[in-house]
């Protein structure tokens, strides 16, 4: 029995050996599958490797310089980004992502503004100076004055406690009273009209200066150029859109407009203007035209209106209008010489009337005198009804603008002028010495 033990003790202790025999056996099998599957996809460098020592020693070589070119180049970008600011050097955590916001900023807002930006400072303050001026007229003896319409006038100068407006004569045509109102007081100032002149379109009044912080910046007309910038400033259809500013180009200069001021539709004066697309509408008469630096370049004062046209307006030099101005405030109108008669052009008169002055057959145009001012230049030399003015110094006067322009233009009050015309078909010719015109709303008195 203690054999048998004995003999089942050593069978199992020498079963117990190959037992651990098979495990240590497994176990470095396992072992050797695993190094293989992982080295597997590095087996053939590490083969190649293996098989030499020189290759090892290249390689070695190459990572050590790629790794100091590498660190060569990054500080180099970095050192860039550092001079080009996208990389702040107060960069401390928060603070320096804050201080670089700061600095992009101000950039953004610059390149967006800076085109506009002088002009929209300027602009600001020359619309201060831009007034509404408001015709006020009585109804009926029962009623008190009313708003009978609403235009622009222009502060030009302050002095002595007064203020002075610059607008149009039809701004202010037939008014009782007259009013301007500034866009920075609720306020409205009674304005005092110095004077006005029907031809020029021009009118200046007075108002107290007390109130009145900006005078505008009057510039000079003579350096325009076409397709310069230009802005209108002015109150549009009343003052619920007062100071209101559009922008456009100088489209021409020194265009001659012709103007009907008695309304029988014939052109009584031409004026000299600028043109601009610059958006005029009713309401922006006597606002102001001004250049790229806010300063008044022109009187706004008409516009083509019909249906098939857009952008066509009009504007006084303001050269032009500062001499007229100057004599309105000092004298109350523009003194122009006269020669004392009522006339028409014989193209006008209905042909059973022209028997009353034949004409040769080489004589097609002429001035027909229809009335002689007693006490007159005129009559002084003699001129009398249906006389035909067909010279004055030499040159044809076929139109009273003619007539007009050769007058106003071109002679002065006390000239003498030499004048041909013809009476029952002969030629004449008489001096008259120029007077100041009495009444200077008549302007079919010439």
């Amino acid at each position: 029995m203690d054999y048998k033990d004995e003999n089942q003790h050593n069978t199992l202790n020498k079963n117990t050996e190959e037992l651990e025999k098979n495990k240590v056996t497994n176990q470095a099998s396992d072992q050797h599958f695993t190094e293989e599957t992982e080295n597997n996809d590095t087996f053939a460098d590490n083969h190649s490797t293996s098989k030499t020592k020189n290759p090892k020693n290249k390689s070695l070589l190459h990572f050590v310089l790629g790794g100091i070119s590498g660190g060569i180049v990054s500080i180099i970008l970095i050192i860039a980004l550092v001079f080009t600011n996208v990389i702040p050097l107060n960069n401390g955590g928060n603070k320096g992502s804050s201080s670089a916001e700061e600095d992009k900023s101000p950039e953004v807002i610059e390149t967006l503004a800076s085109e506009d930006a002088d002009v929209a400072t300027n602009i600001e303050e020359t619309s201060k100076a831009v007034v509404g001026v408001i015709n006020m007229q009585q109804q009926n003896i029962w009623t008190e004055s009313e708003e009978a319409g609403t235009g622009s006038g222009i502060i030009y100068k302050k002095e002595n406690g007064k203020a002075y407006v610059i607008t149009n004569h039809h701004v202010v045509d037939g008014a009782e009273e007259v009013e301007v109102a500034v866009n920075y007081s609720d306020e409205r100032l009674k304005a005092k009209v110095l004077g006005t002149d029907e031809l020029t379109d021009l009118a200046v009044l007075q108002v107290n200066g007390d109130k009145i912080t900006t005078v505008a910046n009057m510039g000079s007309s003579k350096d325009l150029k076409v397709g310069e910038n230009v802005m209108a400033i002015g109150n549009p259809l009343g003052m619920e859109f007062a100071n209101t500013v559009t922008k456009g180009v100088v489209s021409g200069l020194d265009r001659s407009v012709p103007i009907d001021t008695n309304g029988d539709g014939q052109p009584d004066w031409i004026t000299e203007v600028i043109q601009t697309d610059a958006a005029i509408n009713p309401g922006n008469s006597g606002g102001a035209l001004v250049n790229g630096n806010g300063a008044v370049v022109g009187i706004n004062s008409m516009k083509v209106a019909r249906q098939e046209v857009e952008g066509i307006g009009f504007a006084i030099p303001v050269d032009a209008a500062l001499p007229i101005a100057e004599k309105l405030e000092k004298e109350g109108e523009i003194k122009r010489p006269m020669i004392g008669i009522t006339t028409a052009a014989i193209n006008q008169v209905p042909p059973q009337y022209r028997m009353n002055f034949p004409l040769p057959e080489g004589v097609k145009g002429g001035m027909v005198i229809a009335e002689v001012q007693e006490g007159s230049p005129a009559a002084k030399a003699g001129l009398q009804k249906f006389d035909v003015i067909t010279k004055i110094n030499g040159k044809e006067v076929t139109s009273i603008l003619e007539l007009r322009k050769l007058l106003y233009s071109e002679a002065s009050i006390g000239d003498k002028v030499e004048i041909e015309y013809y009476r029952d078909g002969k030629k004449k010719t008489t001096n008259i010495t120029l007077e100041a015109r009495d009444n200077p709303e008549e302007n079919t008195e010439q």
